[in-house]
């Protein structure tokens, strides 16, 4: 999860409004939104991938790699040595243009399906000094507002009005009026259907793969 109980405490949240079990699912239930529609996850988890090369020195990967600890061609292990093979990954670092592998010297990852397997630590931190990085604070925010909209009385007007301000198209009170631009208004809706926590996620959503349709 990529923010805490004691994060929404810290907001105000009370017992009374929730339960630490009622926090928990919530924010498990946001954590799971946000992986859906970035394309990809801002923890560190351990995962084995297989990978399929394309006759190329370089192999995209789904998320990056924080740590590899073992890398298979087929039956036999690659060398991780920097001189035999550049990773870019995380702690994501300024220029980041997507997760990769790439064999030097010439060497290539053959054609094949699932025919490269990657063991290790994977996930889009950032850097904090530590080795694995942190979760970026706009995915820890976006989680948070995703909670407290979620936890808004559907009965409570006034909740409800906060929750559908992004929806609004013309607005009218007795000495002025203003009109939002609807092209606009239905772009902010395309990740999550609010514009704010989609401001928070936009730099983070997974590039399209090249050579995708």
């Amino acid at each position: 999860m990529y923010a805490s109980v004691a994060d929404l405490r810290a907001e105000g949240v009370t017992a009374a409004e929730a339960s630490d079990a009622r926090l928990e699912l919530l924010l498990d239930e946001a954590s799971r939104l946000i992986d859906r529609v970035t394309g990809w996850f801002f923890e560190p988890r351990s995962l084995t991938l297989h990978l399929s090369g394309r006759g190329a020195p370089s192999i995209e990967l789904p998320v990056p790699p924080i740590r590899v600890d073992r890398l298979l061609l087929g039956i036999v292990e690659l060398s991780l040595d920097p001189s035999e093979l550049l990773i870019v990954g995380a702690p994501v670092q300024p220029g980041f243009d997507g997760p990769r592998f790439t064999r030097r010297h010439g060497r290539v990852f053959p054609r094949g399906h699932g025919n490269v397997v990657a063991e290790g630590l994977w996930g889009f931190t950032e850097d904090d000094g530590t080795p694995t990085g942190r979760t970026p604070p706009a995915i820890r925010r976006a989680t948070m507002l995703l909670v407290l909209r979620s936890m808004a009385p559907l009965a409570d007007d006034a909740s409800f009005e906060a929750r559908s301000r992004w929806r609004i198209i013309e607005e009218r009170t007795r000495d002025q009026s203003y009109r939002l631009d609807p092209s606009k208004a239905s772009a902010s809706a395309s990740l999550t259907g609010d514009p704010e926590v989609d401001a928070l996620l936009a730099l983070y959503v997974r590039p399209t793969p090249i050579g995708a349709a």
